[in-house]
């Protein structure tokens, strides 16, 4: 391939820039930062129940009697965060169990896994909920450019009353003003007139 020959987009590209771009656009049609704070809220939640906090030759043991109840809620908030990912037409029921989850594990692990597991859950399903599909871009119709599509239909060009009256050399026929234009030949025609003293817009003569 010499170096003037563009590269090929999806074949001559390096793996990773095919990988991101793919990636990318994955990710720009589902609620994927919600799923990832759902996902990462169970695991403070269910970690700190069944942890050790070492400090210097002191071992704390932060176990709870609902144990069970966390690594309950954790893993649930795992499963959710993983739906939002794959099955986004669960968006609003998951969003709302896992801001549920994140309130119960206040009282039940640890105070929401020292309130980090909390917060992420609550940031995570509200954005689940208020997360909506993008609207496919309509493309314009064949053979008419975008710009021409859009714009409104021009005014035709302005009609003149004058009959059989050439346009003046030097005016514009957009904005020339029509002037009417009787035939010597033919009558002229008044009845369209107010009537006066009943003559129907004529004057008689005796």
């Amino acid at each position: 391939m010499s170096a003037e020959t563009p590269a090929a987009p999806g074949r001559d590209e390096h793996y990773l820039r095919v990988f991101q771009r793919n990636f990318r656009a994955w990710r720009g049609t589902r609620p994927f930062w919600a799923g990832l704070f759902v996902l990462l809220a169970g695991l403070p939640i269910a970690y700190f129940p069944y942890a050790n906090l070492q400090i210097g030759h002191l071992t704390l043991t932060m176990a709870t009697t609902a144990g069970a109840g966390s690594l309950i809620i954790g893993v649930l908030l795992a499963v959710l965060g993983v739906s939002l990912w794959f099955q986004k037409h669960v968006r609003t029921f998951a969003g709302v169990a896992a801001i549920l989850l994140g309130l119960v594990s206040l009282p039940v692990s640890n105070f929401g896994g020292f309130i980090v597991g909390f917060l992420l859950a609550l940031v995570g399903g509200a954005m689940a909920v208020a997360w909506v599909p993008g609207e496919p871009l309509t493309p314009p119709a064949p053979g008419v450019p975008a710009q021409e599509s859009d714009a409104p239909e021009a005014a035709g060009p302005a009609v003149s009353f004058a009959k059989d009256a050439p346009p003046a050399a030097d005016s514009d026929p957009g904005t020339a003003v029509p002037q009417p234009v009787h035939d010597l030949g033919e009558p002229n025609d008044l009845s369209g007139t107010i009537p006066v003293n009943g003559a129907n817009g004529r004057h008689s003569a005796g």
